[in-house]
């Protein structure tokens, strides 16, 4: 049995070693540089939710759903005001007991880009926030494309780069060879924000879907270390009880 638990034990080990030596090898590869950014969002920061709440609604809600959450869900949790809720965030037409709903029909949607935009309730769930993020920052200009764009994390995605106007219009640099893989970004034309407030801008818009996708997230994650704090106390409790148990078995 204990040359058996070794076995398992080594074998166990083994394969962990091989996936983590994948995972960064597949992290520094083709892809690049860019495939380790990370949104590093904070579901419990309360202004970055409303600041990404405030990006959702004036940038995507008009091709893109969370058909999941109601507005007075999110202005309870949020902690927005009603008067704000209606006068900056609710879509035209919308109550604020109503699923938040984009008016473009879906055969309009795929009229226009190829594919209807899909709901992203659940897209952080899915696909992880990393990605999310990295989507929004690598779209590059490409001649080759329909709309004019593509994406590293997307290649070939039917989505227009509507954030231009803020991160600005960049071309990708890939290298030379049979297999090219992405170097650098150029900037060719200037966006309204700074890198740096991009990466903010993006990040608190994904902030905002992470909530979207489970909005008793940061009370979960709270709870949970009451939990765990539980469980060590009664593991406490329960071997000093074992120990008087069997404290007179020889």
């Amino acid at each position: 049995m204990a040359k058996a638990m070794r076995h398992f034990i080594f074998t166990a080990a083994v394969a962990l070693t091989l996936a983590l030596g994948s995972s960064a090898e597949a992290a520094s590869g083709p892809g690049g540089a860019w495939t380790q950014w990370t949104a590093g969002n904070d579901v419990s920061n309360i202004a970055s939710l409303q600041r990404g709440a405030a990006n959702f609604m004036g940038h995507c809600a008009g091709c893109h759903s969370v058909k999941y959450l109601r507005y007075s869900r999110m202005s309870a949790d949020l902690k927005i005001p009603d008067e704000q809720l209606e006068s900056k965030l609710l879509l035209p037409g919308s109550k604020r007991n109503d699923y938040i709903t984009t008016a473009l029909a879906p055969a309009d949607g795929e009229a226009w880009f190829g594919k209807a935009p899909p709901d992203l309730s659940l897209i952080t769930r899915a696909k992880g926030t990393d990605y999310v993020y990295q989507f929004l920052k690598t779209f590059y200009a490409d001649p080759k494309s329909a709309n004019g764009t593509n994406n590293l994390a997307l290649p070939g995605t039917a989505m227009p780069h509507v954030l231009s106007s803020l991160q600005g219009v960049q071309a990708a640099k890939f290298s030379e060879g049979e297999h090219p893989h992405w170097e650098s970004f150029e900037l060719l034309e200037p966006g309204q924000l700074s890198p740096e407030a991009y990466d903010g801008f993006v990040r608190d818009t994904v902030n905002f879907l992470d909530y979207a996708g489970e909005p008793v997230k940061a009370q979960r994650q709270s709870l949970g270390i009451w939990v765990i704090l539980f469980l060590l106390v009664f593991t406490g409790f329960a071997y000093l009880l074992k120990k008087e148990y069997w404290k007179d078995v020889k």
